[in-house]
């Protein structure tokens, strides 16, 4: 098994590689409660999606470890199964059985780009400083997910962004976790992060901000109402409305995930050079699981930047991953314990996560303007469209412009120009 995952070859153990995947899995656990209730609201059966959720995150992770030897973590998107519910169910009307039919053809045609090598190649066309950008714009991104669900800040109509109300409970445990949690990484403590969250955990039920949990094991809910609908839409893949809706799948998670495996990658130290190895097995495993996710009956599938929670406790090889499946397996039984789990719980390790990952910053060429212009696009825009994949389509635009005015268009490489007038297309037609 050492051999297998590269233990000697990436400095880790089978204890460090452990404690980072429950890390992970911590981190991201939110999706088994928040995308049954988000995809319910379309009109599917929450226990059934709960399950979907499960079983696409345990084959996606196990794909993406015993594939491509990472330590990342894969489920339904947060965003496009706002997008599946609240754009294309809600807003244009088209049935939930039908909208998986979009997921599911996307996931085929994400098959296809990925064996044609089509997706590794542009990742590994895109220039190094726009590389860093998109890691430190991610670590960005990741924080301000954090302190939102710790509730150190929130909405506000007048300034659009304010400090939340820093007296209430939930929010004063995840202040006490992220303390804790720097005090074990700043004396060196091996799987920090991973000992902030239970700490926290036990605190909040000793002070009764969280629930204990009301039972240990539960059934696992029927797949029946979803599993095989997204087969018996397939001849209304051609209509304008579904169309529309695959493109928009594929854009947003094309550059979901390309983004994601380029800050994972960086941060992990697995990237060599310019080009991440084994990114086409990675992107392989990441479609495999849409459209496995699609069958069963849930929205797109991508892989998670809360990686990088596991990977900032240790995670260096696909076991990380394997560990990840494993945890969401035993979920399928002990949902009732998972419950407990909050987004205040685990929001000091994004915080923290997203201050390792900003430091890519630091090596992008600040002296070129033409380099800072779009690379801080890309950052700052992450967090504030909150969105990974609006960053960086915007950095891409500006891109060939700054080059172009230098008198560098030889310079870019022709996808990059291809990119360029997508993302102009893509942004038009949102408009």
């Amino acid at each position: 098994m050492k051999a297998f995952f590269q233990f000697n070859e990436r400095n880790t153990s089978f204890k460090q590689e452990t404690l980072a995947g429950i890390t992970t899995f911590l981190s991201m656990a939110y999706i088994l409660v928040v995308n049954p209730l988000v995809l319910s609201q379309s009109g599917m059966d929450k226990g059934a999606v709960f399950t979907a959720t499960a079983v696409s995150a345990i084959i996606g992770s196990l794909l993406i470890g015993l594939l491509a030897n990472y330590p990342i973590g894969i489920a339904p998107s947060m965003g496009l199964n706002s997008f599946f519910t609240y754009s294309v169910v809600i807003g244009m009307g088209i049935p939930w059985q039908t909208a998986l039919t979009g997921v599911l053809v996307s996931g085929v045609l994400f098959i296809v780009l990925s064996l044609l090598k089509i997706r590794e190649k542009i990742i590994n066309i895109i220039p190094q400083d726009l590389k860093y950008a998109i890691a430190g714009g991610i670590g960005f991104f990741v924080a301000f997910i954090g302190l939102k669900n710790a509730g150190i800040i929130h909405a506000n109509e007048a300034t659009f962004v304010s400090i939340g109300n820093l007296k209430s409970a939930p929010t004063l445990l995840a202040i006490f976790g992220f303390i804790v949690t720097v005090i074990f990484l700043i004396r060196g403590v091996r799987g920090g992060i991973f000992y902030g969250m239970v700490i926290s955990t036990v605190v909040g039920i000793l002070f009764g901000i969280i629930d204990r949990p009301t039972g240990i094991v539960g059934s696992i809910p029927s797949l029946k109402p979803t599993f095989g609908a997204a087969f018996n839409h397939v001849s209304d893949v051609f209509s304008p409305d579904l169309l529309t809706v695959i493109f928009t799948f594929l854009f947003v998670a094309f550059f979901d995930t390309a983004g994601t495996l380029i800050a994972v990658a960086s941060q992990a130290g697995i990237m060599k050079g310019n080009e991440i190895p084994n990114a086409g097995r990675a992107l392989l495993a990441d479609s495999s699981a849409s459209v496995i996710g699609a069958i069963l009956g849930t929205s797109t599938t991508a892989s998670f930047i809360e990686s990088s929670a596991g990977i900032a406790a240790g995670g260096r090889t696909g076991f990380t991953s394997v560990v990840i499946a494993g945890c969401f397996t035993l979920a399928l039984f002990f949902a009732p314990v998972l419950s407990i789990v909050t987004p205040e719980v685990t929001a000091p390790a994004l915080i923290i996560v997203g201050a390792m990952m900003a430091t890519e910053i630091s090596k992008i060429n600040w002296r070129k303007f033409d380099i800072v212009i779009p690379s801080f696009v890309t950052i700052i825009m992450m967090p504030l469209t909150f969105s990974v994949a609006t960053g960086i389509a915007l950095g891409f635009i500006l891109y060939p412009i700054t080059m172009i005015a230098l008198n560098k268009a030889k310079e870019v490489h022709p996808i990059m120009y291809g990119l360029f007038v997508t993302f102009i297309a893509y942004f038009a037609y949102v408009a």
